[in-house]
């Protein structure tokens, strides 16, 4: 991930630690999409096949897999975007190239 963004200069992480809010973004998305994906399968898994509920879980949890980096990477846009509704301060903003070699 870029330290600021190219093209307008938006500095991405503020401080240290900055992503961390976006983790209930991630955990309010992911909820209740592994409860439709659940109510699904059970219509289709636990319903048309008769699989318990130990198995409906574990499949749930599998499909959930391939849609981790998709939910990692639209929490932490969400977050940035809710930070800088909430803080909109461009003093914040200032694009300060990091230090190092």
């Amino acid at each position: 991930m870029y330290y600021a963004c190219p093209n307008c200069g938006v500095v991405f992480g503020r401080e240290s630690g900055y992503f961390t809010g976006a983790m209930l973004f991630s955990y309010g998305i992911a909820v209740p999409f592994a409860v439709l994906l659940f109510g699904l399968m059970w219509l289709v898994l636990g319903l048309g096949l008769g699989w318990r509920f130990e198995w409906l879980f574990i499949a749930t949890l599998l499909a959930l897999l391939p849609f981790g980096p998709a939910l990692f990477r639209y929490s932490r846009v969400i977050w940035m975007h809710f930070d800088r509704l909430v803080d909109s301060d461009p003093e914040n903003e200032q694009y300060v190239r990091p230090s190092g070699g």
